[in-house]
């Protein structure tokens, strides 16, 4: 009786496959690709990623550079589509989408082309809208609550990004518009 050959380990395949560049490269785009199909992602974002994971920069960069020849990773159009979506769901002010894009790795100047569609009026009745909405859920009933209220609603307006004027200003407003409404 003979013995049966032991099969070879396919740890040692895996391990032979993994510094085989093309094979890291391809794994490296899979985990690219992976990631995109989720959401999009600055290249940035998907460089983090990539160094996480243990692949090399040249690597990287080859992958991330395929991506971007196709259209794959565009920081530009993504930073377009942060400040559309961001500016009207959430009603982030330009001082807080620009924060946002930093942090996901987009360069300063797309930054400042993507912020240029988001003119002071619009990003003023974004503001109007989000503190009407607010402010008709407050009571108003004795005059010290108008100094709760105009902090609340300017604190609410800072941390989305509005500059403390334009924010003191649109309750300011607000505020006289309400009460004359709730006089009615």
């Amino acid at each position: 009786m003979t013995k049966p050959c032991q099969p070879p380990s396919t740890s040692e395949s895996r391990d032979e496959q993994a510094q085989d560049p093309r094979v890291r490269e391809e794994r490296a785009r899979d985990l690219c690709l992976r990631l995109l199909t989720a959401r999009a992602r600055t290249r940035a974002q998907l460089a983090a990623q990539l160094t996480k994971r243990g692949y090399p920069d040249d690597v990287s960069a080859r992958v991330l550079d395929r991506l971007t020849d196709v259209g794959l990773v565009d920081d530009q159009d993504f930073a377009e589509q942060w400040v559309r979506s961001r500016h009207v769901t959430a009603g982030k002010g330009k001082r807080a989408l620009a924060a946002e894009l930093r942090t996901k790795g987009v360069d300063d100047e797309v930054i400042a082309e993507a912020l240029a569609d988001v003119d002071a009026d619009a990003e003023r009745v974004r503001a109007e809208q989000l503190v009407a909405d607010k402010l008709r859920r407050e009571r108003l009933d004795d005059p010290t609550d108008d100094v709760k209220v105009t902090r609340r609603l300017v604190g609410m307006l800072a941390r989305r990004g509005y500059s403390q004027s334009m924010a003191f200003d649109v309750v300011k407003v607000a505020m006289a518009g309400e009460r004359e409404r709730r006089r009615v």
